[in-house]
């Protein structure tokens, strides 16, 4: 059973950074792709960054590329979103998600299969 428990998130004035942690449990095969996704309300979820875990290959969304970036530690079973530049436009619900294969349609939140609880991040102006 894949499980995904996200940590982190909260309020921070407009050029400030988090970090959003996602705790990864189950078989690695089921889950070596893991994404950050973002949602507001009244729009469609949105991916920002994936990893393939087993490969380190990143991919980051035009719309944060050069803020935010995507990471791991393997021995902790750990996925980290580290945001920078913060916007109000970032103000969103972040959920991080697991797919088996993402190399086609990184972003895309079909290709996921397993969801976080979602933590919400506000940035003021």
């Amino acid at each position: 059973l894949v499980q995904l428990v996200q940590s982190g998130g909260g309020s921070v004035q407009a050029g400030g950074s988090l970090r959003l942690s996602c705790a990864v449990s189950g078989p690695v095969y089921s889950r070596p792709c893991i994404a950050w996704f973002r949602q507001t309300p009244g729009k469609e979820r949105e991916g920002v960054a994936s990893i393939v875990t087993t490969r380190d290959t990143t991919w980051i969304d035009d719309s944060v590329k050069g803020r935010f970036s995507i990471s791991q530690d393997n021995a902790q079973d750990m996925v980290y979103l580290q945001m920078s530049g913060l916007k109000p436009e970032d103000t969103a619900m972040y959920y991080c998600a697991a797919a088996i294969y993402c190399y086609t349609r990184p972003l895309d939140p079909f290709n996921f299969n397993y969801w976080g609880q979602g933590t919400q991040v506000t940035v003021s102006s």
